[in-house]
């Protein structure tokens, strides 16, 4: 055999290449394509596309900071369809307004950037008791983010020139004070009316349908009366807890990191109290000032020695720190790492409160320092911190080991994708399981199991057909899960025996509603043309303030034309049935108090604000040709 093959070497090639290439074309276009449906075009803006991946990532960010404002908001909400297609809007604004930026050239000089960082307050808490900013803790805190410094302040620039493009537009709205209280003395005009319902629930008893009825509604609703498709799934998750389990931890390392944290988890840290005299001196003094100022502290220093109890009145007297010398220099209780280095190495030099050192050089100048008073904790033994220290030490390796273990699991349910025993093997899980699974999350439904992304990887072809696990799905921070279907069922129309009640029951109810609107609308005729006889019931006062009838009701009895009255108008409510309404009397707003009428009309202003800024930012879109290409999902309002 292998002689063969050496004899016709060349025939061997050629037979390979014919083989494998058009293999090659069906699965590696079939896994570029693939790949391409994962990063399908969901927008565009500016000739620019928003992938899916843009899309999954600007919602993962918009989540992280929901949930660091409020870590108790339902995750369904966050991962509701309608929050995902709000996130896809806001993210063709900022690129509708970016683009603007660009086009428009509104460039943000450092000035701007300087001020607008001044102002941030997540910025400002990284300043020290001395006002110094801490660039270490600054460029930490970015990195955490992903970010560096010149990422965050680019961002920042782009910001400040997004703000820029309707800013102006919103601070030159104006609305004339004639032109808002014509408006809302629109608006808050009150009716006097009388209302006659019909009410569907009236004439249910006057119906009476027969099985023919029921047979020919069930046949043309057959959506009323599904049943939704259904799967038994397994499904196992991976989250820090379980990354914990399989964590040991041995004594010494408990015992050597009780010992690096001894002051933070035994009881916390010593705390000392201090009172200062401070005598400025200007940064790049010349020597001769500095010699000044020092001459001073020592008269001060030595005054304060031979009169320990005249410390707080000299400091009223002399200290030059406006923030502590009214108060005789009292600093109060801090901890080390509050103060500059010169400074708390002084203060947690001194031996007993009342010590009194001096003169102490800072970058402020020279101190004369009293030590007030001592705080010692009391200190915990490594006995009573033990269980805290394992559950924090277990913690913060679960935290370094889990990017592995997800890893480990994302690979391990795409390459062994008939089960999910392998990964539960390999990384200690346990396999969950449910029945009555559907496509749409349950009521009081938790975990993964409330989750749209999973359940809709749940529901895809790949799983429900070949019964192959998902993908490894994000359910929330440090959360993965992935699952397989087990059992299938899919949607189908219930059998009209067993829905028989419900046929009845909306067939009823569809009926009653036209009769209740034939009523009604045979009442209004015969009012219309005799409006003496119109017996319609108790005057009631109607307004968009106090709505106790449906609105509905409410807006037909303030769109009648007041200039003939009394008015009739119908008003249907569909399922709920007819309502006529008679207007009798218009009743104008009273004179609100000139303090609610100021702020009436900054509420309006406002909102003729927003409502130009919207136009132009429309205009905008229409400019950049931007386009959402997915549909909106029901239930969610139009948004821009």
């Amino acid at each position: 055999m292998f002689d063969f093959v050496r004899k016709h070497n060349k025939w061997m090639q050629l037979l390979l290449f014919l083989l494998i290439v058009p293999s090659f074309v069906l699965f590696g276009l079939q896994g570029y394509n693939r790949m391409r449906e994962r990063g399908d075009t969901v927008a565009k803006v500016d000739g620019h596309e928003i992938t899916q991946q843009d899309w999954d990532e600007a919602h993962k960010r918009q989540v992280d900071r929901l949930r660091q404002q409020m870590p108790t908001i339902d995750a369904k909400l966050l991962d509701s369809p309608q929050a995902k297609y709000g996130t896809l809007e806001q993210l063709v604004r900022d690129r509708v307004l970016a683009a603007a930026v660009e086009h428009q050239r509104l460039l943000v000089g450092d000035q701007r950037l300087a001020r607008e960082l001044q102002s941030n307050e997540q910025l400002a808490a990284l300043r020290g008791p001395d006002g110094k900013f801490d660039l270490k803790r600054y460029e930490q805190l970015l990195a955490a983010q992903g970010m560096s410094p010149q990422m965050f302040e680019n961002q920042v620039r782009n910001d400040i020139g997004m703000r820029q493009v309707l800013g102006a537009v919103g601070q030159s709205a104006f609305t004339p004070p004639a032109q808002a209280s014509v408006a809302l003395a629109s608006y808050f005009e009150r009716r006097e009316a009388q209302v006659a319902r019909f009410n569907t629930a009236d004439f249910k008893a006057k119906v009476q349908p027969t099985d023919d009825e029921l047979q020919a509604f069930y046949k043309e609703n057959p959506q009323l009366f599904q049943s939704p498709e259904q799967a038994s799934v397994e499904y196992v998750v991976l989250d820090l807890a379980s990354v914990q389990k399989g964590i040991t931890l041995n004594e010494a390392d408990l015992k050597s990191y009780f010992d690096q944290n001894q002051g933070r988890v035994g009881g916390g840290a010593e705390e000392r109290r201090a009172s200062h005299i401070l005598i400025t001196v200007p940064k790049g003094a010349p020597q001769a000032e500095k010699d000044k100022a020092k001459a001073k502290a020592d008269e001060l220093l030595a005054q304060v020695k031979k009169n320990p109890a005249s410390f707080a009145e000299v400091a009223k007297k002399n200290s030059q720190d406006p923030g502590s010398a009214a108060n005789g220099g009292d600093l109060d209780f801090f901890t080390r790492g509050a103060m500059t280095k010169p400074f708390e190495d002084a203060v947690f030099g001194m031996k007993a409160k009342g010590e009194i050192v001096g003169p102490v050089e800072t970058e402020f100048g020279y101190h004369i320092i009293e030590l007030t008073d001592i705080k010692v904790p009391k200190q915990r033994t490594y006995e009573e911190v033990k269980p805290e220290l394992e559950a924090e030490l277990r913690k913060q390796q679960a935290q370094k080991k889990y990017a592995e273990a997800a890893e480990t699991f994302s690979n391990t349910v795409y390459e062994q994708a008939d089960s999910l025993k392998p990964v539960a093997d390999k990384l200690k899980l346990e396999i969950k399981s449910a029945q009555g699974v559907t496509r749409n999350a349950q009521p009081g439904a938790t975990g993964p199991l409330a989750n749209p992304k999973f359940l809709q990887s749940l529901f895809a072809p790949d799983a429900t057909e070949r019964k192959r696990n998902t993908e490894a799905v994000e359910f929330g921070p440090n959360q993965l899960v992935s699952g397989r279907v087990t059992q299938y069922a899919p949607a189908r129309t219930r059998p009209f025996e067993e829905v028989k009640a419900s046929v009845r029951d909306s067939v009823v109810a569809k009926k009653a509603a036209e009769l209740a609107r034939k009523e009604g609308e045979a009442k209004l005729a015969a009012w219309k043309a005799d409006p003496a006889a119109a017996q319609v019931g108790d005057t009631v006062t109607l307004s968009r303030v106090d709505a106790k009838q449906p609105p509905r009701i409410v807006e037909a009895a303030l769109r009648a034309d007041a200039s003939k009255l009394p008015a009739l108008a119908g008003v249907d409510l569909g399922a709920e049935g007819y309502a006529i309404v008679k207007v009798t009397k218009v009743l104008p707003r009273e004179a609100p108090p000139p303090q609610q009428a100021q702020q009436e009309l900054q509420q309006y202003t406002q909102a003729w604000a927003r409502d130009e800024a919207l136009a132009y930012y429309n205009v905008l879109k229409d400019r950049y040709k931007a386009e959402i290409l997915v549909p909106r999902p029901q239930g969610s309002l139009p948004t821009q």
